[in-house]
């Protein structure tokens, strides 16, 4: 099992021993989920792969639908920091910025780097989701999110009248939602080559062409 930092003592070590058995557990499951799907792997597996027992993984996790939440909260953020993407401090500057181009520019560059990260384990997810319920209603939780994110994007552009004529509010939460889509990048990305730079300046210029 994954060792405690040294130089920390009592609750200090716990926590650290903690939060050491979980980032390896997750660890373990993103490449056993990654290899043989998420039906295929079980706790057992990502137990051994971890060095974690499995009952203090159950203990850590509850169930294997667990880590795979755990696996995407933290794919989404970057870290195991228990902070909202939306708190955190680079999302609210975005929306802070006054022009509407160097707003979608930054929301561009937030979903690109998102889309790196959760790429493989968004697949995991979709695929989970097929044949299990829990993973289904996981799946549609996060899409409700990523939707109510767009349509702040929408309502923000709308707010300051930076929407181009014709375009209403829900017509551009639409373009957004179809734009921003997991699904895009992967198109771009895995299956035709592009670097995910490319991708970030696309998602940029094709969003303000589209909405602006």
């Amino acid at each position: 099992m994954p060792e405690a930092v040294k130089g920390e003592s009592g609750a200090g070590r716990g926590q650290a021993r903690t939060r050491l058995a979980r980032r390896a557990v997750v660890d373990a499951a993103r490449d056993l989920f990654e290899v043989h799907g998420y039906a295929a792997t079980t706790i057992d597996a990502i137990s051994a792969r971890s060095d974690v027992p499995a009952p203090t993984v159950y203990r850590l996790f509850s169930s294997k639908l667990g880590i795979l939440k755990a696996l995407l909260d933290t794919s989404i953020a970057g870290d195991d920091e228990p902070v909202a993407v939306a708190d955190r401090p680079d999302v609210p500057a975005r929306f802070a910025e006054d022009d509407p181009r160097r707003m979608l520019a930054g929301i561009a560059a937030v979903t690109s780097a998102i889309n790196q990260r959760t790429n493989v384990v968004y697949r995991v997810l979709v695929g989970a989701a097929g044949t299990d319920p829990a993973a289904a209603q996981l799946l549609g939780s996060i899409q409700q999110q990523r939707d109510e994110g767009q349509r702040r994007i929408a309502r923000t552009l709308a707010r300051r009248g930076a929407l181009r004529d014709g375009v209403r509010e829900r017509d551009a939460a639409d373009l957004i939602h179809a734009l921003m889509a997991p699904d895009v990048y992967r198109l771009l990305v895995v299956d035709r080559g592009w670097s995910p730079e490319r991708y970030e300046e696309w998602l940029a210029a094709t969003l303000a062409q589209q909405l602006l």
